[in-house]
């Protein structure tokens, strides 16, 4: 996404380190080749790879953001807070984020027993090998196995029919609160945007509720451009954006060549009149 300078920026992606197809080192690359000017790696729960792709973006010459995507709880829906610009050696946000992901391995396991008794066996053990970091094992790397098994054409698929969240091989998790999530953020530095709300299956007052309890909590900016919206969700959450006073943010959320429906760097400008989550960073 180019802003008024010229510059690209790209502030939601993920890498090996949680559920992406490529090392931190190779999502810089790419990002660099695809023009990206300013670039944030925001792996689920994990701040692991950052320093590698703070490194690997300096090489390029790119300005890097750290970053995180932290996933919530909230009126029993899992939804994903990205924090930016942060510390990501703060002791409080490190303990926050691996308490998070300890549930993964619990649910990883009964999520393969569910896919078991509905005709496809050896889903865990077959998802395993898939994740980078097993410690982050997702419904993603499952989609990955049962494609390569043959039990669906591709990813979207296995999430429509097997994964997603009313299907019956989804085992829900309790996630980090709104309030724990925020304050993890702001703990370190960091500024907390609402990523990709067009995905949430919320009613027009559960929405209500959580951006209300979001800004009240000092909650920043929500994702308005983003690889998980279509062209008319641009503008409907341009005009949460003005309603409520957030900053704008925007990313591709890639996670693979074949697997994203937007590249790196690929997503158009930000809808004119809104203040971008980087106005004061340079």
């Amino acid at each position: 996404m180019q802003d008024t300078r010229g510059l690209i920026f790209d502030l939601h992606c993920h890498s090996t380190v949680s559920d992406g197809l490529l090392a931190p080192e190779d999502v810089a690359a790419r990002a660099c080749a695809n023009g990206v000017d300013v670039w944030a790696l925001t792996d689920h729960d994990e701040v692991g790879g950052i320093k590698r792709a703070a490194r690997a973006a300096r090489e390029l010459g790119m300005r890097f953001v750290s970053g995180v995507e932290i996933s919530v709880t909230w009126a029993n829906q899992t939804v994903h807070i990205v924090g930016l610009g942060l510390d990501e050696d703060e002791p409080q946000l490190v303990q926050g984020l691996a308490q998070t992901r300890a549930g993964r391995v619990r649910r990883a396991r009964e999520m393969g027993e569910r896919l078991a008794a509905m005709g496809m066996p050896g889903a865990y053990e077959g998802a395993l090998p898939l994740a980078g970091n097993p410690d982050l094992i997702s419904r993603t790397h499952f989609a990955r196995y049962l494609v390569l098994a043959g039990y669906a054409p591709d990813v979207q698929t296995v999430f429509n029919k097997y994964l997603g969240d009313d299907c019956e091989g989804h085992v829900p998790v309790r996630w980090a609160s709104l309030g724990d999530a925020l304050g993890w953020i702001h703990g370190a530095g960091g500024r907390a945007v609402i990523a990709h709300p067009g995905r949430y299956k919320y009613t027009p007052v559960q929405f209500a509720g959580l951006y209300e309890e979001f800004r009240q909590r000092g909650g920043e900016g929500i994702e308005v451009v983003t690889g998980s919206h279509r062209p008319e969700q641009y503008r409907e959450y341009a005009g949460v954006a003005r309603h409520y006073g957030f900053l704008a943010s925007c990313g591709s959320d890639f996670h693979g060549p074949r697997e994203s429906r937007h590249d790196l760097g690929s997503l158009p400008p930000l809808p004119e009149g809104l203040k971008p989550v980087w106005h004061d960073w340079f």
